[in-house]
Protein backbone atom coordinates (compact mmCIF):
# COMPACT_ATOMS: atom_id res chain seq x y z
CA UNK A 1 0.00 0.00 0.00
CA UNK A 2 1.54 3.53 -0.83
CA UNK A 3 1.95 6.01 1.86
CA UNK A 4 0.31 9.20 1.51
CA UNK A 5 2.63 12.04 1.50
CA UNK A 6 2.06 15.17 3.90
CA UNK A 7 2.22 18.76 2.30
CA UNK A 8 4.72 21.12 4.50
CA UNK A 9 2.48 23.40 3.60
CA UNK A 10 -0.32 21.06 5.77
CA UNK A 11 0.64 21.83 9.24
CA UNK A 12 0.62 25.67 8.58
CA UNK A 13 -2.84 25.50 6.79
CA UNK A 14 -4.30 23.80 9.74
CA UNK A 15 -2.62 25.76 12.94
CA UNK A 16 -4.11 28.99 10.85
CA UNK A 17 -7.53 26.79 10.29
CA UNK A 18 -7.67 26.72 14.01
CA UNK A 19 -6.31 29.99 15.02
CA UNK A 20 -9.32 31.81 13.04
CA UNK A 21 -11.74 31.14 15.27
CA UNK A 22 -9.46 31.91 18.64
CA UNK A 23 -8.31 35.18 16.98
CA UNK A 24 -12.30 36.12 16.69
CA UNK A 25 -13.09 35.38 19.98
CA UNK A 26 -10.06 37.49 20.82
CA UNK A 27 -11.22 40.26 19.49
CA UNK A 28 -14.71 40.50 19.63
CA UNK A 29 -15.08 38.54 23.14
CA UNK A 30 -12.15 38.83 25.12
CA UNK A 31 -11.16 42.59 23.95
CA UNK A 32 -14.54 44.02 24.53
CA UNK A 33 -14.78 42.04 28.07
CA UNK A 34 -11.17 43.30 29.18
CA UNK A 35 -12.11 46.98 28.49
CA UNK A 36 -15.67 46.23 30.42
CA UNK A 37 -13.86 45.05 33.17
CA UNK A 38 -11.18 48.02 33.17
CA UNK A 39 -14.01 50.22 33.36
CA UNK A 40 -16.01 48.50 36.17
CA UNK A 41 -12.86 48.70 38.41
CA UNK A 42 -12.45 52.51 37.99
CA UNK A 43 -14.52 55.26 39.77
CA UNK A 44 -16.56 57.88 38.50
CA UNK A 45 -16.01 61.39 36.84
CA UNK A 46 -17.31 64.48 35.71
CA UNK A 47 -15.53 63.75 31.83
CA UNK A 48 -15.83 61.99 28.69
CA UNK A 49 -15.81 59.04 29.27
CA UNK A 50 -16.96 59.56 32.70
CA UNK A 51 -15.06 57.38 34.76
CA UNK A 52 -11.18 57.20 36.10
CA UNK A 53 -8.53 56.05 35.99
CA UNK A 54 -7.38 56.38 32.01
CA UNK A 55 -4.73 54.45 30.80
CA UNK A 56 -2.15 57.11 29.40
CA UNK A 57 0.61 54.99 27.58
CA UNK A 58 2.84 52.62 29.28
CA UNK A 59 4.25 55.13 31.91
CA UNK A 60 0.70 55.69 33.13
CA UNK A 61 0.38 51.66 33.78
CA UNK A 62 1.48 52.21 37.62
CA UNK A 63 -0.86 54.74 38.31
CA UNK A 64 -3.56 52.90 36.72
CA UNK A 65 -3.28 49.50 38.68
CA UNK A 66 -3.04 52.62 41.97
CA UNK A 67 -6.46 53.55 41.31
CA UNK A 68 -8.56 50.40 40.61
CA UNK A 69 -10.59 48.90 42.91
CA UNK A 70 -13.47 46.68 43.93
CA UNK A 71 -16.18 49.19 45.67
CA UNK A 72 -18.17 49.05 42.57
CA UNK A 73 -18.86 45.25 42.99
CA UNK A 74 -19.17 45.71 46.62
CA UNK A 75 -21.88 48.38 46.14
CA UNK A 76 -24.03 45.59 44.17
CA UNK A 77 -23.93 43.17 46.89
CA UNK A 78 -25.27 46.08 49.27
CA UNK A 79 -28.11 47.75 47.45
CA UNK A 80 -30.90 45.20 46.88
CA UNK A 81 -31.83 46.64 44.06
CA UNK A 82 -29.10 44.73 42.13
CA UNK A 83 -29.83 41.69 43.74
CA UNK A 84 -33.71 42.20 42.70
CA UNK A 85 -32.69 42.49 39.47
CA UNK A 86 -30.38 39.25 38.93
CA UNK A 87 -32.73 36.73 40.83
CA UNK A 88 -35.87 38.52 38.64
CA UNK A 89 -34.10 38.23 35.38
CA UNK A 90 -33.06 34.25 36.12
CA UNK A 91 -36.85 33.74 37.48
CA UNK A 92 -37.96 34.93 34.28
CA UNK A 93 -35.37 33.85 31.98
CA UNK A 94 -36.46 30.17 33.39
CA UNK A 95 -39.87 30.38 33.28
CA UNK A 96 -39.82 31.98 29.72
CA UNK A 97 -37.21 29.11 28.20
CA UNK A 98 -39.63 26.42 30.02
CA UNK A 99 -42.50 28.07 28.27
CA UNK A 100 -40.51 28.11 25.09
CA UNK A 101 -39.94 24.42 25.22
CA UNK A 102 -43.57 23.13 26.02
CA UNK A 103 -44.44 25.38 23.12
CA UNK A 104 -41.26 24.43 20.64
CA UNK A 105 -41.10 20.56 21.15
CA UNK A 106 -44.42 19.84 19.97
CA UNK A 107 -43.95 21.88 16.94
CA UNK A 108 -40.08 20.77 15.98
CA UNK A 109 -41.81 17.34 16.34
CA UNK A 110 -44.44 17.87 14.05
CA UNK A 111 -41.83 19.40 11.65
CA UNK A 112 -39.81 16.49 12.01
CA UNK A 113 -42.76 13.71 11.33
CA UNK A 114 -44.08 15.93 8.52
CA UNK A 115 -43.47 14.40 5.24
CA UNK A 116 -40.33 15.29 3.28
CA UNK A 117 -41.68 17.53 0.64
CA UNK A 118 -43.43 19.54 3.49
CA UNK A 119 -40.12 20.06 5.45
CA UNK A 120 -38.44 23.13 3.94
CA UNK A 121 -41.78 25.07 3.80
CA UNK A 122 -42.37 24.44 7.47
CA UNK A 123 -38.73 25.61 8.51
CA UNK A 124 -39.29 28.65 6.42
CA UNK A 125 -42.69 29.46 8.15
CA UNK A 126 -40.63 29.23 11.61
CA UNK A 127 -38.11 31.58 10.28
CA UNK A 128 -40.07 34.04 8.58
CA UNK A 129 -40.71 36.33 11.20
CA UNK A 130 -36.67 36.84 11.15
CA UNK A 131 -37.66 38.91 8.09
CA UNK A 132 -39.22 41.72 10.15
CA UNK A 133 -37.20 44.10 12.17
CA UNK A 134 -37.61 42.97 15.79
CA UNK A 135 -38.35 46.30 17.05
CA UNK A 136 -40.93 46.48 14.89
CA UNK A 137 -42.57 42.85 15.90
CA UNK A 138 -42.85 43.94 19.69
CA UNK A 139 -44.23 47.05 18.56
CA UNK A 140 -46.92 45.34 16.86
CA UNK A 141 -47.77 43.53 20.25
CA UNK A 142 -48.30 46.92 22.05
CA UNK A 143 -51.37 47.15 19.38
CA UNK A 144 -52.87 44.01 20.34
CA UNK A 145 -52.21 43.82 23.72
CA UNK A 146 -53.18 47.23 24.98
CA UNK A 147 -56.09 48.14 26.55
CA UNK A 148 -58.11 49.10 23.02
CA UNK A 149 -56.10 47.46 21.01
CA UNK A 150 -56.55 44.18 18.72
CA UNK A 151 -57.10 41.79 21.32
CA UNK A 152 -59.52 43.77 23.16
CA UNK A 153 -61.63 44.69 19.93
CA UNK A 154 -61.42 40.38 19.34
CA UNK A 155 -62.87 39.64 22.53
CA UNK A 156 -65.34 42.06 22.16
CA UNK A 157 -66.54 41.06 18.85
CA UNK A 158 -66.95 37.67 19.51
CA UNK A 159 -68.72 38.36 22.91
CA UNK A 160 -66.27 36.83 25.62
CA UNK A 161 -66.25 40.41 26.63
CA UNK A 162 -68.34 43.63 27.36
CA UNK A 163 -68.48 47.03 25.43
CA UNK A 164 -66.83 48.61 28.77
CA UNK A 165 -64.40 45.81 29.55
CA UNK A 166 -60.75 45.53 28.46
CA UNK A 167 -57.47 43.09 28.51
CA UNK A 168 -55.29 44.38 31.04
CA UNK A 169 -52.11 42.74 29.70
CA UNK A 170 -49.85 45.97 28.44
CA UNK A 171 -47.41 46.40 30.87
CA UNK A 172 -47.29 43.51 33.34
CA UNK A 173 -45.18 40.44 33.47
CA UNK A 174 -47.57 38.76 31.15
CA UNK A 175 -47.10 40.62 28.26
CA UNK A 176 -42.98 40.68 28.74
CA UNK A 177 -43.65 36.77 28.55
CA UNK A 178 -45.87 37.06 25.48
CA UNK A 179 -43.48 38.89 23.94
CA UNK A 180 -40.92 37.05 24.84
CA UNK A 181 -41.79 33.47 23.82
CA UNK A 182 -42.95 35.07 20.56
CA UNK A 183 -39.56 36.36 19.75
CA UNK A 184 -37.38 33.69 20.57
CA UNK A 185 -39.33 30.67 19.52
CA UNK A 186 -37.38 30.19 16.33
CA UNK A 187 -34.10 30.11 18.34
CA UNK A 188 -35.99 27.17 20.47
CA UNK A 189 -37.83 25.31 17.61
CA UNK A 190 -34.97 25.05 14.85
CA UNK A 191 -32.43 22.97 17.23
CA UNK A 192 -35.11 20.86 18.65
CA UNK A 193 -36.14 20.28 14.68
CA UNK A 194 -32.47 19.71 14.02
CA UNK A 195 -32.00 16.98 16.26
CA UNK A 196 -35.90 15.10 15.99
CA UNK A 197 -35.24 15.24 12.50
CA UNK A 198 -32.02 12.83 12.60
CA UNK A 199 -33.60 10.48 14.86
CA UNK A 200 -33.87 6.97 13.73
CA UNK A 201 -37.66 6.01 12.72
CA UNK A 202 -37.40 2.67 12.70
CA UNK A 203 -36.96 2.67 16.87
CA UNK A 204 -40.38 3.87 17.64
CA UNK A 205 -41.12 1.22 15.07
CA UNK A 206 -39.59 -1.69 16.82
CA UNK A 207 -41.16 -0.05 20.46
CA UNK A 208 -44.44 -0.03 18.78
CA UNK A 209 -43.71 -3.97 17.63
CA UNK A 210 -42.48 -4.74 20.99
CA UNK A 211 -45.82 -3.09 22.59
CA UNK A 212 -44.34 -0.16 23.85
CA UNK A 213 -46.89 2.41 24.45
CA UNK A 214 -46.81 5.59 22.54
CA UNK A 215 -46.50 7.99 25.81
CA UNK A 216 -43.81 5.23 27.09
CA UNK A 217 -41.89 5.19 23.43
CA UNK A 218 -41.45 8.92 23.87
CA UNK A 219 -40.12 8.88 26.97
CA UNK A 220 -37.64 6.20 26.52
CA UNK A 221 -36.82 6.85 22.92
CA UNK A 222 -37.62 10.42 21.39
CA UNK A 223 -37.13 12.81 24.30
CA UNK A 224 -33.72 11.01 25.12
CA UNK A 225 -32.32 11.20 21.68
CA UNK A 226 -33.43 14.79 21.32
CA UNK A 227 -31.71 16.17 24.49
CA UNK A 228 -28.84 17.75 22.70
CA UNK A 229 -31.30 20.21 20.87
CA UNK A 230 -33.19 20.28 24.13
CA UNK A 231 -30.02 21.67 25.42
CA UNK A 232 -28.87 23.53 22.75
CA UNK A 233 -32.32 25.50 22.44
CA UNK A 234 -32.70 26.00 26.13
CA UNK A 235 -29.31 27.84 26.24
CA UNK A 236 -29.70 29.72 23.06
CA UNK A 237 -32.79 30.82 24.55
CA UNK A 238 -32.39 31.58 27.98
CA UNK A 239 -28.61 33.16 27.90
CA UNK A 240 -30.07 36.09 25.88
CA UNK A 241 -33.45 36.56 27.46
CA UNK A 242 -31.38 37.24 31.11
CA UNK A 243 -30.49 40.30 29.56
CA UNK A 244 -33.02 41.42 27.50
CA UNK A 245 -34.23 45.04 27.49
CA UNK A 246 -36.37 45.40 24.51
CA UNK A 247 -39.38 43.45 25.50
CA UNK A 248 -39.16 44.30 28.89
CA UNK A 249 -39.03 48.32 28.58
CA UNK A 250 -41.65 48.11 25.42
CA UNK A 251 -44.26 45.44 27.57
CA UNK A 252 -43.32 45.52 30.70
CA UNK A 253 -44.71 47.95 33.45
CA UNK A 254 -42.80 49.84 36.19
CA UNK A 255 -42.52 46.99 38.26
CA UNK A 256 -40.80 44.81 35.81
CA UNK A 257 -37.69 44.00 36.73
CA UNK A 258 -34.44 42.99 34.84
CA UNK A 259 -31.10 43.47 34.68
CA UNK A 260 -31.14 44.57 31.41
CA UNK A 261 -33.02 47.58 32.18
CA UNK A 262 -31.16 48.29 35.36
CA UNK A 263 -27.93 48.44 33.57
CA UNK A 264 -29.46 50.68 30.66
CA UNK A 265 -30.25 53.08 33.54
CA UNK A 266 -27.12 53.01 35.23
CA UNK A 267 -25.21 53.52 31.15
CA UNK A 268 -27.68 56.18 29.71
CA UNK A 269 -29.63 57.74 32.75
CA UNK A 270 -27.11 57.83 35.61
CA UNK A 271 -24.09 58.12 33.55
CA UNK A 272 -22.28 55.49 36.16
CA UNK A 273 -20.40 53.66 33.36
CA UNK A 274 -18.28 51.69 36.34
CA UNK A 275 -21.25 50.66 38.08
CA UNK A 276 -22.53 49.39 34.64
CA UNK A 277 -19.92 47.92 33.98
CA UNK A 278 -19.84 46.08 37.16
CA UNK A 279 -22.96 44.87 36.45
CA UNK A 280 -22.36 43.64 33.33
CA UNK A 281 -19.46 41.79 34.24
CA UNK A 282 -20.87 39.83 37.13
CA UNK A 283 -23.73 39.41 34.45
CA UNK A 284 -21.58 37.49 32.56
CA UNK A 285 -20.07 35.49 35.20
CA UNK A 286 -23.30 34.47 36.26
CA UNK A 287 -24.15 33.44 32.65
CA UNK A 288 -20.56 31.82 31.67
CA UNK A 289 -19.68 29.79 34.62
CA UNK A 290 -22.62 27.00 34.60
CA UNK A 291 -22.22 26.48 30.94
CA UNK A 292 -18.58 26.33 31.78
CA UNK A 293 -19.77 23.71 34.30
CA UNK A 294 -21.78 22.34 32.49
CA UNK A 295 -19.44 21.13 29.01
CA UNK A 296 -17.04 20.36 32.04
CA UNK A 297 -19.37 17.49 33.09
CA UNK A 298 -20.15 16.70 29.49
CA UNK A 299 -16.75 15.86 28.74
CA UNK A 300 -16.06 13.38 31.66
CA UNK A 301 -19.53 11.73 30.97
CA UNK A 302 -18.43 11.08 26.74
Amino acid sequence: MAEISTSPHAGPARWLVVAVPYVWLLLFFVAPFLIILKISLSDTAIAMPPYTPLLDGFGGIGDFLSQLDFENYAFLTEDPLYIQSYLSSLRMAFISTVLLLLIGYPMALAMARAPTRWRPTLVMMVILPFWTSFLIRVYAWIGILKPEGLLTVLLQAIGLMGPEEQVQIYRTDTAVFIGIVYSYLPFMVLPLYAALEKMDGTLLEAANDLGCPPLKAFWRITFPLSLPGVIAGAMICFIPITGEFVIPDLLGGAETLMIGKTLWTEFFGNRDWPLASAVAVLLLLVLVVPIMIFQNQQQKVG
